[in-house]
């Protein structure tokens, strides 16, 4: 019997299955966060990555400011505001430099910012993610160099062990700021014995123009009052004056060194093992590279990587989300 009301079938096309479905299941987010950039994915809950994007940097340092905080919570809600048109997320991986596991601080903004319970948020310090998404625990050592620099290795049974990452303060020694602040430091150190010399210097040239000028009240507010992530991107100065500058290219080879450091201290620790380089500097230049390669031991092998730590998150997010009750 047919009730007169009956509404007929209605067919909808794969895309549109797709994007009913897209409305009605929850998806995965994904975070990447350093001093430079923030890298986010979305991925549906069998780990296909759905979206990708970015916003402006950020640290867990930041939280221990006012205005920190405000700057980090304007980051976490535009990734809210980005990513809902795509659906809701159920879950979210963070990978962020400088945190620490000790200050519920970011979870509370993420769980705000998205309207999330707080089970349904993992944070990190960002180089777990990046190991992760390179090696399986106890097979190797990576060494990430962005704006800092750091060793990790994840143990068989999880536990996470480091060199180096103690921020630009104490060291990140071989890091985009690390480059940069070397630089600016030989420079004002030849200024100081020959006023001038700037001017036959092509790395001092190069910074000059992407500071705005040769004097040094403007190095030093640009120094002193800039984000690490600015001051990081010096090196991008440095590192296009390598090759008629000798200057710059002791820097980059020295970085080079400075990484190696870190990987040797690993495999004393630990054993030999693989490594892995991630991370922006070895795009800088080859030196880079070449310096590191000729700093470790013979009998280590080195490989470098692309980390995609903001999908390998997005996946690991997915993952939790099957889990979550």
């Amino acid at each position: 019997m047919f009730h007169q009301n009956q509404q007929k079938p209605v067919f909808m096309s794969p895309d549109q299955q797709a994007t009913l479905a897209q409305q009605t299941t929850d998806i995965a987010l994904g975070i990447d966060a350093g001093g430079t950039q923030t890298r986010w994915a979305l991925a549906t809950q069998d780990e296909q990555i759905l979206a990708s994007g970015t916003a402006a940097g950020l640290t867990a340092l930041q939280t221990d400011s006012p205005e920190g905080r405000e700057a980090v919570h304007q980051i976490f809600a535009s990734l809210a505001a980005a990513t809902g048109s795509h659906g809701q997320v159920g879950s979210i991986r963070a990978g962020i430099t400088g945190f620490g596991g000790d200050s519920q601080t970011l979870p509370d903004m993420l769980a705000e910012c998205f309207d999330l319970k707080k089970q349904h948020i993992l944070v990190s310090n960002d180089i777990e993610i990046a190991y992760l998404d390179i090696f399986k625990p106890g097979t190797g050592y990576l060494i990430y160099a962005g704006t800092g620099s750091i060793a990790a290795y994840i143990d068989a049974e999880g536990e996470f062990h480091r060199a180096g990452g103690r921020g630009y303060l104490l060291d990140d020694a071989g890091g985009g700021f690390w480059i940069a602040r070397e630089a600016i430091s030989k420079l004002w150190r030849a200024e100081d014995e020959n006023p001038g010399q700037w001017k036959n210097s092509e790395m001092a040239i190069r910074i000059f123009k992407l500071i705005g000028g040769n004097d040094w009240n403007i190095s030093r507010d640009f120094i002193y009052h800039r984000s690490r992530g600015d001051i990081g991107k010096l090196a991008l100065a440095v590192a296009s004056a390598a090759y008629s500058d000798p200057v710059a290219m002791s820097i980059l080879q020295n970085a080079g060194k400075e990484l190696a450091r870190l990987g040797m201290a690993m495999c004393a620790r630990f054993g030999t093992k693989p490594i892995a380089l991630g991370g922006r500097v070895q795009d800088l230049h080859p030196a880079i590279v070449e310096s590191l390669r000729q700093n470790l031991a013979p009998d280590i092998s080195l490989r470098q990587s692309t980390c995609q730590a903001h999908f390998s998150a997005a996946r690991l997010a997915a993952r939790h989300l099957k889990n979550l009750p």
